[in-house]
């Protein structure tokens, strides 16, 4: 059993390559597809059901947007349902 080690990264693209990602997911997202990126070394594989949220945040001089997608890790669902 693969044990997934918490982990938060934040990766800057060069603006075309970044582009590239997202026309990747907005095609994947239209036709309901599974979505696969690799990021800081690790393949991610989002499920065509993830729900897609866009945040934003104001702080100082800084402001932000986030396009975030969210989906149940089902390996940890797995171990939850069996009591683990």
């Amino acid at each position: 059993m693969s044990h997934r080690v918490d982990r938060d990264i934040d990766k800057i693209y060069p603006r075309q390559e970044f582009v590239a990602k997202l026309r990747r997911l907005a095609d994947a997202l239209e036709t309901e597809k599974r979505f696969e990126i690799s990021i800081g070394g690790e393949r991610i594989r989002v499920p065509a059901g993830a729900v897609a949220s866009i945040e934003h945040e104001r702080g100082g001089d800084e402001e932000e947007i986030e396009f975030q997608l969210r989906w149940r890790n089902e390996a940890a669902g797995d171990e939850n349902a069996s009591g683990r």
